[in-house]
């Protein structure tokens, strides 16, 4: 099994879930002048019983940073077409979705996009074992699905281990609640990737609240 991850490589992408058309185009554009790598949030009305920019609606992506998608969406096939024309980075559908995965990722991978399943906080990992295993990147959803602003269930925490278990060179990312008061904690979690909405997409100042999680990420010890 591989080290776990340094708090030092922990990577702090900024999420965009939004049904405003400007807010997204505002919002797609200033990520990429900080981050690293940024999260596109999905949500269909029927998976969740909201609503956000749909992939259809995007003519193209940031090539400054890789982009992910974080599909919440019931019929991944019905998605593939405009993801496959966006050529993200990654693209992660749901283990709960209403359809199975494998073919999925076998069209991402085939495309050259990496595939990620996510798992809401009532999904065993084992129960899954057959997404995690053929997956290049697991999304450890721990807070409020469709929304910003979610609190973090820190329970979540205990699948890593059981994900590492099943598939010790995945990527482990953490989508929910992540802020000032739990980004330390997490980041020395053995998660590579932690996906940050509200505290920064909602901030007066995005870059300058993103600079603060990443060296709040950092530290060491009990926090004062």
């Amino acid at each position: 099994m591989q080290p776990a991850v340094d708090s030092s490589d922990v990577i702090i992408a900024p999420t965009l879930l939004t049904a405003d058309a400007n807010e997204f185009t505002k919002f797609i554009g200033l990520f990429p002048t900080f981050a690293k790598r940024m999260q596109i949030d999905v949500v269909d009305g029927s998976f969740v019983a909201t609503t956000t920019i749909q992939e259809s609606a995007i003519t193209a992506l940031p090539t400054e940073i890789p982009v992910d998608f974080h599909m919440m969406v019931a019929r991944p096939s019905e998605h593939l077409p405009h993801i496959l024309r966006l050529k993200p980075h990654l693209c992660i559908f749901h283990a709960e979705a209403t359809e199975d995965l494998l073919p999925v990722f076998a069209q991402l991978k085939q495309a050259g996009i990496k595939a990620g399943v996510a798992l809401l906080q009532r999904t065993y990992p084992g129960s899954v074992e057959q997404y995690i295993k053929a997956a290049d990147h697991v999304l450890i959803f721990a807070g409020a699905l469709g929304k910003n602003g979610g609190s973090a269930d820190l329970l979540q925490v205990e699948k890593v281990k059981l994900i590492r278990a099943i598939n010790p060179e995945v990527e482990i990312g953490w989508d929910g609640g992540v802020n000032m008061d739990n980004v330390r904690t997490l980041a020395h979690s053995d998660i590579n990737i932690l996906n940050v909405g509200s505290a920064i997409f909602k901030s007066e100042d995005p870059k300058a609240s993103w600079e603060a999680l990443m060296e709040e990420k950092g530290g060491r010890g009990v926090k004062i």
